[in-house]
């Protein structure tokens, strides 16, 4: 596959990429101690200045951001520039509480465009691609954060947004895209609509997806290669760090996010000490930015769950596949069960199809898990075939994951949709 040539930076050597990471960050702690009163404040209460850094492993001696931080501080008390210096504000969609805000200036947008555009040419987008953006637009920075990249890599856009499904299966077949840029739950509900329509969706033009925003296993990432015929490729971000575009997969190598480190500074860490961990043990990913102006975020605790690995298509490092988050995490009867444990069995059994929900609830004192799960188009739920894979999925699930769950089939259609990320639980033991 051809691809754009890579930025020196890239392929630099560790030594002059750690150097310029110590500039970075150097920079960065002054001028959020200078600017913030918030994280002047949580600097001073630490007994920490700007100049104790002296190296990359001094890091470890300021304290953590937290989503809490953000959302006591709504909306721009983080902020390390005034309100009026910035071009733009996204926000979290806030269904836990207060959403978190960011903001950006002119130089923010520059920089995300530029590491977006570098995610997508790392991806495997070609000169003259047409690229389908199926994120969501708006406050939620994937669809612009994948819009502003694409444009800034030469590329041609589609700016759909999400929803509107049967539309959207009209103009990929209309339009023949290269790359789509989407959730990949809502690429399997694409698929479904293709194949609605009575079209095959391995057919269509397609040949790259850039998927993100939500957990996804390396089992999912076959299936829908296999159903849509493409290379299916992981873009990695949050909107407190910047967006999409703070890590991506290259199509060279398939084999975990490549962080975008001259722009990103990751540690691990022991998710309930707060202890640094070494490269290659599994911890939360934390993140500082290096370049960010607006809201530079520090020590930022992403919850999400996964381990640093030597780079191999690139000089940075590798972040595992993010299959987990701390704060997905069920507790059922004592053990710790993801999501994404329950998806990757489910996708074992061909009865069954990846669209599934955790349903929590609660018997007296003690907590109980449902399964729902559909059936592949044309297995019916109530045929031996699919109860003797609900069966299997039960017996597979407690000795994998260790608890014992209910298995529940519907027929296709019959778990909820999404447009954006999938609500892959529902807790009901506080309603």
């Amino acid at each position: 596959m051809t691809a754009f040539p890579l930025e020196p930076i890239e392929k630099t050597s560790i030594d002059e990429l750690r150097a310029l990471q110590l500039k970075r960050l150097k920079a960065t702690l002054q001028h959020a101690y200078d600017n913030s009163p918030v994280y002047r404040a949580k600097f001073d209460a630490a007994g920490v200045h700007p100049q104790d850094c002296k190296s990359l492993a001094d890091l470890a001696n300021f304290p953590f951001t937290t989503k809490k931080d953000l959302r006591d501080n709504y909306p721009y008390g983080m902020f390390a520039v005034p309100r009026q210096q910035c071009a733009r504000i996204h926000a979290s969609s806030g269904t836990t509480g207060k959403p978190t805000v960011v903001g950006y200036t002119k130089n923010d947008l520059h920089t995300w465009a530029h590491v977006v555009a570098r995610s997508i040419r790392a991806a495997g987008a070609r000169p003259g691609d047409l690229v389908h953006v199926s994120y969501g637009y708006g406050l939620f920075t994937g669809g612009l954060g994948a819009h502003y990249g694409a444009e800034k890599l030469g590329l041609t856009v589609v700016p759909f947004g999400g929803g509107q499904t049967e539309r959207q299966v009209q103009l990929i077949t209309d339009f023949k895209p290269d790359i789509i840029m989407v959730t990949p739950s809502y690429m399997l509900a694409i698929a479904e609509e293709f194949e609605r329509q009575g079209l095959q969706p391995d057919k269509s033009s397609l040949r790259l997806g850039i998927f993100g925003a939500e957990p996804w296993t390396n089992d999912m990432r076959r299936n829908i290669e296999a159903r849509m015929g493409i290379d299916a490729v992981d873009i990695y971000g949050l909107s407190e760090v910047m967006g999409p575009g703070v890590a991506s997969e290259c199509w060279e190598t398939k084999d975990g996010p490549t962080i975008w480190e001259d722009h990103f500074y990751p540690e691990i860490i022991h998710p309930e000490t707060g202890a640094p961990l070494s490269d290659g043990e599994m911890g939360e990913l934390v993140f500082t930015s290096l370049s960010k102006e607006a809201l530079p975020i520090i020590r930022y605790r992403t919850r999400d769950l996964t381990r640093l690995l030597p780079g191999t298509a690139r000089t940075m490092r590798r972040m595992e596949k993010i299959t987990g988050r701390s704060d997905d995490m069920m507790i059922v009867r004592g053990v710790n069960v993801f999501p994404t444990q329950i998806e990757e069995l489910i996708l074992k059994r061909p009865e069954l199809s990846a669209h599934y929900q955790c349903v929590l609830s609660r018997s007296g004192s003690m907590d109980d898990l449902r399964v729902l799960v559909e059936t592949q188009p044309g297995v019916s739920p109530m045929g031996l075939e699919a109860k003797a894979a609900a069966q299997q999925l039960q017996r597979d699930i407690k000795a994998y994951v260790g608890t014992n769950v209910q298995v529940e089939l519907r027929a296709s259609g019959g778990v909820e949709r999404s447009v954006g990320k999938a609500k892959r639980v529902v807790d009901l033991r506080q309603v």
